[in-house]
């Protein structure tokens, strides 16, 4: 069974920057996806980014997350970041880690938009913005 486990939520002011982490364990297969998710009250849960733990690592961004926020593994592929630079009001929500298995690296980069294809998530964690 896969288990996930995000930290480094927190209140920043416009403009700041934090890092979340997502520690992930069991089978590596069930886990070949990773992504960052987001919800925040009255709204959709929607994509923030999406890796492979295959082909090196490929990548699909939000627009939203473009230019600010980076997704990366670490060399073990059992952690998965987000920095988060340039923060924004409307990047307040609760952020959720995921992960599910994939038979191509280049799929991975499609679960951004279909969030039910991920088969575990983590409890989440807040993240406010605000001045």
């Amino acid at each position: 069974q896969v288990q996930l486990v995000e930290s480094g939520g927190g209140s920043v002011q416009p403009g700041g920057s934090l890092r979340l982490s997502c520690a992930a364990s069991g089978p590596a297969g069930n886990r070949n996806c990773l992504g960052w998710f987001r919800q925040s009250p009255g709204k959709e849960r929607e994509g923030v980014a999406t890796i492979s733990t295959q082909a090196d690592g490929i990548i699909e961004y939000a627009k939203s997350a473009l230019g600010r926020f980076t997704i990366s593994l670490e060399d073990n592929k059992n952690t998965v970041y987000l920095q988060m630079n340039n923060l924004k009001p409307e990047d307040t929500a609760t952020y959720y880690c995921a992960a599910g298995r994939t038979v191509s690296p280049h799929v991975c980069r499609l679960f951004l938009d279909l969030g039910s294809r991920f088969n575990y998530w983590g409890q989440g964690t807040q993240v406010t913005v605000s001045s």
